[in-house]
């Protein structure tokens, strides 16, 4: 790494207890990239998947060597996957298959519960899930094959459950366009989930399949604060930029939902009611929430991120996450793990509902349709001569 020292061990460092103690309650962050070479992104450090046999850290030889190391710099790579569709069988969700146009997101949204799956892949759920990316340029292609397969049959497709469709590469890859084109062609609905401004562009499509039922668009708006935005979703669209995307989604005739995710206890839950209200007089319907989620390396990410930006609320917001998680960082139970337990967790959805009903969201729920379905044609198929 060129002339920094580094070592490796055949071991991860052992994480420190997640309740500081002492003067230095938190050595991981010794070896947090120097924030020059991170400038523009969500985590703090780049530590080596769960799944290596070998930890690599940098540190200082004492001749400045890290100064020589090169900012992070996104680079894309291609994803040559077989199938597009992916399959779930979770109860507390509302779909069974999605698809991922990208696997990492450059927004470096550091609360980002996908970026685990990056340890699959061999590398970092830190700063390489936000810059090193991989793309789906054919997905478009693979799609339309898997629709036209005998025996499928059409189901709502979810996009942008795990990494964002409208990340900052799709501007120049518009693979999630290419996407949409095939969705509308075979009348297949689609769900979308986004906190980009991007997602205006295909207006023309969403709204063309809206008027058969056939999309919705929820955009997740975290904070209206621009500070908190900038630190903790870097790259993502600014939150005046989300409301006016819902306001012109919503014009357009095109359900759309604000997603008031993740709620985080003593950073941003305060800020409901006023994402609710600023939401609904955009002309939104639909709303909903989620509670701040820290599988496997999120936790440690986050409390450094926390940490490095917000020490003086650490204690507070993990006593709360505890709280609302049966007294651990985290609990994956299915059908309390969007939403917590515990009087704090309680609170939180009742400010949400009477939120809601004062501002008469929720009233009706659109609902997407299978009636237009029709599979594509497959390759090398005779057209019927009636």
């Amino acid at each position: 790494m060129s002339r920094a020292s580094s070592h490796a061990l055949k071991h991860p460092p052992v994480k420190p207890p997640s309740e500081p103690a002492g003067a230095t309650p938190f050595p991981e962050l010794a070896v947090a990239i120097e924030r020059q070479r991170r400038r523009g992104r969500g985590a703090q450090s780049n530590d080596s998947g769960r799944f290596e046999a070998e930890a690599r850290v940098a540190f200082d030889d004492g001749w400045q060597s890290l100064d020589e190391l090169p900012p992070f710099k996104t680079t894309v790579s291609l994803d040559t996957s077989r199938k597009v569709i992916t399959r779930n069988d979770s109860p507390d969700i509302g779909f069974d298959r999605s698809i991922n146009p990208y696997r990492g997101c450059e927004h470096g949204c550091v609360y980002c519960f996908a970026r685990p799956t990056h340890a699959f892949l061999g590398l970092s759920p830190g700063l390489d899930f936000e810059s090193k990316l991989l793309a789906k340029p054919d997905a478009p292609e693979l799609l339309e094959k898997e629709l036209a397969a005998p025996g499928y049959e059409p189901r709502m497709i979810a996009i942008g459950t795990n990494t964002d469709p409208y990340q900052p590469i799709e501007r120049e890859h518009k693979i999630m366009r290419g996407i949409l084109e095939v969705l509308d062609r075979a009348g297949h609905p689609v769900g979308i989930v986004t906190k980009s401004a991007l997602v205006t562009r295909d207006i023309d499509i969403l709204q063309r399949m809206a008027k058969r039922h056939l999309a919705k668009v929820a955009i997740s708006v975290t904070t209206l604060d621009p500070k908190l935005a900038r630190t903790m979703e870097p790259r993502a669209s600014t939150p005046p930029k989300r409301l006016e995307a819902l306001r012109q989604l919503s014009q357009a005739g095109i359900p759309a939902t604000v997603m008031v995710a993740p709620v985080i206890p003593a950073l941003n839950d305060s800020e409901i009611e006023r994402i609710l209200d600023a939401a609904a007089h955009a002309g939104v319907k639909e709303a909903s929430y989620v509670l701040l989620r820290l599988p496997l390396e999120v936790r440690d990410l986050f409390r450094e991120w926390l940490m490095a930006n917000y020490p003086d609320r650490y204690r507070h917001v993990f006593t709360l996450i505890r709280d609302m998680r049966g007294g651990r960082d985290y609990d994956s139970q299915w059908g309390t793990r969007m939403k917590g337990t515990g009087p704090m967790a309680w609170m939180i959805g009742r400010r949400f509902e009477i939120a809601c009903e004062k501002l008469g969201l929720n009233k009706r729920r659109s609902k997407l349709t299978t009636d237009h379905f029709v599979k594509p044609k497959r390759s090398g198929q005779q057209l019927s001569l009636f």
